[in-house]
């Protein structure tokens, strides 16, 4: 069956999905898989429902913001695939025993490309009991302005993600404040479609899922080595060195989720952020968010790995 998935944007993190297509994941479940980037990340959905593509993968951000702006929404996420926070804090000087504390009077730089990993930082400063607004953020510019900022020292921290992270430790200039991924779950990138769509065609949901959960498993028996071999035609401006050390590092800090289940610890997590900060002014639940009868069902299948 033919299908078009959307690429949320080109990022790192999102190897799993450049996997299942050079590893024949998709191919192995009869589906002729192709896949096209929105000019923003923010029409993900939007293309979704208007019926420009079958799937989509993206932040459940997105499925909330078309939730609360309208209740008869038909978005679902149906598969996780991050299911931890990738960004890092990085600063220009040693931090080993870092606090959210810490950010306070420092010239903080945050991401501007999407809006998913300040609404996450705000919700981790209050939870430490601090008002976001107290912390001083630099203007907006790109992850990689910010890079050059803090090169430049015009700045004390910066929010990125890999390889940005990796670059600015291995050149000495920069240090790992805080690992996102830490904090536990936080259910950061789903698989995602409409209900129409499965209820016109369950079987095509059901083999995209047993795709990816083949691809999970296989993510997680290889090294950021191997993984970087098959995934290195989408990040073509990346050595093979940094992309393996960077895989690792996602690896280790547990961001691929290991299985298609959306965490409901993690997708709350993520709906009270978003409360939180104002994003959405209605909270719905789980059920709302996420079909996950194809999750559970691949699950019990338990295919190999692809």
């Amino acid at each position: 069956m033919k299908l078009t998935l959307i690429e949320n944007f080109r990022a790192l993190f999102y190897a799993p999905f450049y996997a299942a297509a050079e590893l024949g994941a998709w191919r192995a479940e009869g589906l002729d898989m192709r896949m096209i980037t929105p000019k923003t990340s923010a029409e993900t959905i939007e293309i979704l429902a208007a019926g420009g593509a079958e799937v989509s993968w993206g932040g459940p951000m997105r499925l909330m913001i078309a939730l609360d702006k309208d209740p008869d929404s038909d978005s679902v996420a149906f598969c996780e695939v991050v299911g931890r926070d990738p960004f890092y804090l990085v600063g220009r000087t040693p931090n080993p025993r870092f606090t959210m504390k810490d950010l306070l009077g420092q010239r903080l730089a945050t991401v501007s490309e999407v809006p998913t990993p300040w609404i996450c930082l705000q919700r981790d400063l209050t939870l430490a009991g601090i008002d976001p607004k107290q912390v001083a953020r630099s203007p907006e510019r790109t992850m990689a302005q910010n890079v050059a900022a803090l090169r430049a020292g015009e700045v004390d921290v910066i929010q990125v993600f890999q390889p940005f992270a990796h670059s600015v430790v291995a050149e000495g200039v920069g240090h790992i404040w805080c690992r996102a991924a830490d904090r536990g779950l936080a259910c950061y990138t789903t698989l995602n479609t409409t209900r129409a769509f499965i209820r016109s065609n369950p079987d095509t949901v059901l083999r995209v899922t047993r795709a990816m959960y083949r691809t999970q498993k296989w993510v997680a028996a290889h090294s950021g080595a191997r993984l970087a071999e098959v995934v290195a035609n989408y990040l073509p401006d990346l050595p093979r060195d940094v992309l393996a050390a960077c895989f690792d590092g996602y690896k280790a800090s547990g961001v691929w989720s290991t299985n298609p289940i959306v965490q409901r610890a993690g997708l709350d997590w993520k709906r009270d952020a978003m409360l939180s900060c104002g994003a959405i002014s209605t909270g719905a639940a789980y059920e709302d968010y996420v079909d996950l009868q194809f999750a559970e069902r691949i699950l019990r299948e338990d295919p190999p790995s692809i």
